[in-house]
C-alpha cells in the first residue's frame, strides 16, 4: 500500500512540477503524508492513543491489539523521502513500480536499517557493480555485525535483564550501574550489529547504503552523540522536518517549538509510549541547554564533555528501557543509592557473575 501510494503520489506530483503547478503539486504531496503517517499511526499508535484516552478519563476502551506491519517504522520514512525528494526535485521520479518496490521492500535493512534514502541508490536500483571483491567486503561486515549481536549484545542483554527485571526495592547502587552499563552496550552491539549485517549485504547485492553509527561512546556532548548514532534518523528529522519548520533561523520560540516538535517526534518513532516521548525530550532539552551555553564550557574541559555526555546518554536509556515512568524513578534513586541489596550476592544466586568480563 505505501509502495502504490508514493508510486502514484510521486507521479502526479511530478507531473503538476512539469506543469507549473507547484501549489496543486503541494497539496498532492500533503496527501501522500495522510496516507504513510494515517497507516502508520494506524498500526503502530492506536493502542498507544486509546491507553492514554484511558488513563486520562478514566474510560476502559478496548485495545485493538493490532499485529505490527515488519519495518513499517522504517519503510514509511523512506517511501516519504522518495515523495519529498521528487517534489523537491533532488530526483527523478520512479515510472517502473517493481523498481520502486524493490527500493521499498530491500531486506537486508528494512528490519532494523539504516533508513535508506532513495537518491542514495537511485542509479544502483538501475545498474548494480556485482564483484567478488565486494562480496567478500559484504560478507565480512555481515559476519561482524552478527558477532556483534550475538556474542555481544544478547550477553549484555541478560545481565540489563536481569538489573531492570528486579524489585525496585532490591536494586542496589552498583547493580543499577551494572544494569544500565550493560544495556548500554547491548543497545548498541544489538543496533550497529542489525546495521553492519544490512550494510554488508547491501554489498553483496551491489549497494552501498550509507554507515549509520561512527563511534557514538566517545563523543563529549550530547550534540556530538546524536552526530554519531543513528546517523540515518537523525539526518532524516533534521532534512524533512527541522529544516522545513525553520531550522534554527527563526525566532527563539520557534526554534525551541522545532526542537522539541523533533525530538518528540523521534522519542515516538521508537515507540508507541510515554517514556519514548519523554526519552526524547529529555534529549531536546539537552541540546538546548549545549546551544545556549554548556558547549562553550564542555570544550575548554574535554574530560568533563565527555563525563557529562556519558550520564546523560545513561540517563536517557534509562528512560529508553524502562516499561514505565514509576520504573524510571525507582531505577534512577537507585543509581543514586538509594535503596538496594547486597549485589555480589544477586550475582552468584542468578549465576550472572562469569558475565562481569564482557564488562
Amino acid at each position: 500500500v505505501s509502495t502504490a501510494n508514493d508510486y502514484l503520489h510521486a507521479l502526479v506530483i511530478d507531473a503538476l512540477l512539469r506543469m507549473k503547478h507547484r501549489g496543486l503539486a503541494k497539496v498532492f504531496l500533503v496527501s501522500s503524508f495522510v496516507v504513510n503517517l494515517g497507516l502508520l499511526s494506524f498500526y503502530k499508535y492506536s493502542d498507544f492513543v486509546i491507553s492514554s484516552i484511558n488513563a486520562l478519563t478514566g474510560s476502559s476502551l478496548p485495545l485493538l491489539n493490532l499485529p505490527l506491519p515488519v519495518g513499517i517504522s522504517f519503510y514509511t520514512f523512506q517511501t516519504m523521502s522518495y515523495t519529498i525528494d521528487v517534489y523537491r526535485r533532488n530526483v527523478k521520479v520512479q515510472r517502473n513500480i517493481l523498481t520502486l518496490a524493490t527500493y521499498v521492500t530491500m531486506f537486508p535493512q528494512l528490519i532494523a536499517g539504516p533508513i535508506v534514502r532513495y537518491e542514495t541508490i537511485e542509479q544502483e536500483l538501475r545498474k548494480r557493480d556485482i564483484s567478488w571483491g565486494h562480496t567478500a567486503l559484504g560478507l565480512r561486515r555481515f559476519i561482524a555485525g552478527l558477532a556483534k549481536k550475538v556474542v555481544i549484545a544478547n550477553q549484555m542483554a541478560i545481565l540489563a535483564d536481569a538489573s531492570f527485571n528486579m524489585a525496585d526495592g532490591d536494586r542496589g547502587l552498583l547493580m543499577a550501574w551494572l544494569g544500565i552499563i550493560a544495556y548500554a552496550f547491548q543497545i548498541y552491539f544489538d543496533f550497529s550489529g542489525y546495521s553492519d549485517m544490512a550494510i554488508g549485504l547491501g554489498h553483496v547485492f551491489g549497494f552501498h547504503f550509507l554507515e549509520n553509527f561512527n563511534y557514538p561512546y566517545i563523543s563529549r556532548s550530547v550534540t556530538e552523540f546524536w552526530r554519531r548514532w543513528h546517523i540515518s534518523l537523525s539526518t532524516w528529522f533534521r532534512d524533512y522536518v527541522y529544516i522545513p519548520l525553520g531550522g534554527n533561523r527563526v525566532s527563539a520560540a520557534n526554534w525551541l517549538r522545532n526542537i522539541f516538535i523533533v525530538w518528540a517526534l523521534t522519542g515516538l518513532w521508537h515507540g508507541a509510549a510515554w517514556n519514548f516521548v519523554f526519552w526524547g525530550l529529555f534529549f531536546g532539552v539537552l541540546l538546548v541547554i549545549e546551544r545556549i551555553f554548556l558547549l562553550g564550557i564542555i570544550r575548554r574541559v574535554p574530560p568533563l564533555g565527555y563525563v557529562y555526555a556519558m550520564f546523560s546518554v545513561l540517563v536517557g536509556w534509562v528512560l529508553f528501557r524502562s516499561e514505565s515512568l514509576a520504573q524510571v524513578k525507582n531505577f534512577l534513586k537507585a543509581m543514586l543509592g538509594f535503596h538496594g541489596t547486597n549485589p555480589f550476592s544477586y550475582l552468584v544466586q542468578n549465576n550472572l557473575v562469569y558475565l562481569l568480563p564482557f564488562m
